[in-house]
């Protein structure tokens, strides 16, 4: 057994999430976390809503809500959407509680004690109207590297170097488009030159295993050539605040310094709650208890350089590992990421997903009208991967109509629908046939090929084997032709065969379980199974740990659940005599209206 950390983006709270987010943090990382459980692996997978930051306070001045109420409202929808997509999250949590606050704090301050904060005077951008400081993300101009009209002031997503807003040629406010003043402040930066050789051993490391995504390898050791060192406060009043620096309240930690820090804070308050408060430590200091622990990353590439530099960054600062040297704080020394699995973008045809231009299809609305699972087997069959995938309407409802329904759901009801007619229940076998015996073999070594692409996160090709397989038993049924087996002389070979065929049904189960969980939960009960099949998160209402740390919550909601009952990745024999009655169809076919419909929507 090894221990696995899923380690799952966190989503900002500054809006309802669309399927392009979940596209990249969301379903991979759940497929991923219900397979390695399925495995026999000790999955802890933590996440939380990320609401710091200026994004949040402009946002909060247009709607003309505090910054808190706002996190709030949209972190209640973020809670929901995500649970009822079922993604399995041990702690999904949010950045503004003090158990984070805390953790935060003593991140930054051993990194700083052990000589990787260094305090430099900058030029910080101001809004010459409202007085107020812009953030970099909220600054625009032309890149000076690749000359990208629209690059913002941390980082080009043209070309994807890290930048500050003094860089951009002919800088501007994305705001109302003013031209900013640059003003001399004090922050505390991470000495990432200090941390370069360290990151290019470890990066260098990753390499050499051969399972990164080469872009992911090779754009991370690439922004190492141009490394400097970046600030990590900002001249804002909404976040955590600076160490030492208490007596200055418009000074708050970057929030993408205390985001990647969340993915520590919620394995800690997680292991709070369960009442073992030591207990995170098994997945994050290495060689704890002798076991061994993994960590993989989940977002899209946007995020790539906060994963493979930032974050990496801050671990080996904090323990003490840099040019610098130093000492590990309270929390020992911390592994490093053993993977980060970044997605490209999921488009909406053939442009972003965009907000503000009314390119949205939010999670919550798809989920209302279409349920979870037809999105999930979406994303994996025709996600993006390793390259940026286009989503259409017209494509959507084809994959569901030929694919989900007439593949899968018709080898579910037509096996379950001649099983309740002829016998109301899984019959007994008789003697096996060779086509019996071939069909079973090749459901069985399904596990074995499906279990290692989703291991690889290469869940298009995994998904596509598991219904290739479906199509074999569909074939199997199809040759041998039980609803012709009338004769009462035929009826041990019908029970034959339908019981293969339920078994068969079974294991297909079992496979796509990690896909599409909710419709696994429906075939099990099909089969006359009991309960859930595959467990499910719940949200839940917790009270604040430290509740006098300055977050400002009393209670807050969380998702989490119990996944200790989630079935073996192995073929189970099926139950004979387990009542079976006809069945109702698990997926829905879409009228290809519902195109039309939701491109009107869209207008």
């Amino acid at each position: 057994m090894t221990r696995v950390l899923s380690a799952v983006a966190w989503p900002y709270t500054n809006g309802p999430r669309h399927i392009g987010h979940v596209a990249g943090f969301g379903v991979p990382s759940d497929v991923f976390s219900r397979f390695m459980r399925m495995a026999g692996h000790d999955v802890l997978m933590v996440s939380g809503t990320d609401e710091h930051g200026t994004p949040i306070l402009v946002l909060a001045d247009n709607e003309g809500v505090p910054a808190r109420e706002l996190v709030d409202k949209y972190n209640a929808v973020i809670v929901d959407d995500l649970c009822g997509l079922g993604l399995s999250y041990d702690l999904f949590t949010r950045t503004t509680t003090g158990n984070h606050y805390a953790v935060v704090q003593e991140m930054f301050e051993t990194c700083r004690r052990n000589g990787y904060m260094v305090e430099e005077t900058t030029k910080t951008a101001i809004s010459p109207s409202t007085g107020r400081t812009l953030p970099d993300r909220y600054i625009e101009g032309t890149c000076p590297i690749c000359k990208y009209g629209e690059a913002r002031g941390d980082q080009c997503d043209n070309c994807g170097n890290q930048l500050d807003p003094t860089d951009l040629i002919e800088p501007r406010s994305r705001i109302n488009g003013e031209t900013p003043e640059f003003r001399d402040t004090q922050h505390w930066f991470l000495d990432l030159p200090a941390l370069a050789d360290a990151l290019g051993e470890w990066l260098d490391q990753r390499e050499a295993t051969g399972l990164w995504r080469p872009n992911v390898i090779k754009f991370s050791q690439n922004i190492l050539k141009e490394i400097r060192p970046r600030a990590m406060t900002r001249d804002i009043d909404w976040g955590i605040p600076v160490p030492g620096w208490e007596d200055q309240p418009t000074k708050r930690l970057y929030v993408w310094f205390d985001a990647v820090i969340g993915y520590l804070s919620a394995s800690i308050e997680w292991a709070r709650r369960l009442g073992e408060p030591d207990k995170w430590r098994e997945w994050w200091n290495p060689g704890a208890d002798g076991e061994v622990a993994e960590s993989y990353y989940f977002m899209g590439k946007d995020n790539i350089v906060f994963h493979s530099q930032i974050w990496p960054a801050e671990l080996l600062a904090y323990n003490g590992q840099g040019a610098k040297g130093g000492e590990p704080g309270a929390y020992g020394i911390l592994n490093l990421p053993t993977e980060v699995v970044s997605s490209e973008f999921l488009t909406f045809g053939d442009s972003q997903f965009s907000t503000s231009r009314g390119n949205v299809i939010y999670v919550g609305d798809f989920l209302a009208r279409y349920g979870p699972d037809p999105l999930r087997y979406y994303i994996c069959a025709a996600g993006p991967e390793t390259s940026d995938a286009a989503f259409t309407w017209a494509d959507f409802v084809t994959r569901n109509n030929s694919e989900l329904v007439a593949g899968w759901g018709n080898l579910v009801n037509r096996t379950a629908t001649m099983i309740a007619k002829s016998f109301g229940e899984i019959p007994v076998a008789g003697a096996l046939e060779e086509v019996d015996e071939q069909v079973l073999a090749t459901v069985r070594d399904g596990f074995t090929g499906v279990g290692e692409l989703i291991g690889k996160h290469r869940l298009r090709a995994a998904i596509a084997e598991a219904m290739r397989v479906v199509g074999e038993v569909n074939k199997y049924l199809t040759v041998t032709e039980p609803y012709k087996m009338k004769d009462e002389s035929q009826r041990e070979r019908l029970a034959t065969v339908l019981h293969v065929a339920a078994q068969c049904v079974s294991d297909c189960n079992t496979l796509l379980s990690p896909f599409l969980p909710h419709s696994a939960n429906k075939v099990h009960l099909v089969l006359g199974g009991e309960g859930e099949l595959m467990p499910m998160p719940r949200v839940e209402q917790v009270e604040e740990l430290e509740p006098d740390n300055g977050a400002g919550h009393t209670s807050y909601s969380i998702i989490t659940g119990e996944y200790s009952s989630t079935p073996a990745w192995e073929s189970r024999p099926v139950t004979v005599g387990a009542k079976v009655d006809k069945p109702t169809p698990v997926f829905t076919k879409l009228d290809p209206s519902v195109v039309e419909e939701e491109l009107a929507r869209a207008d």
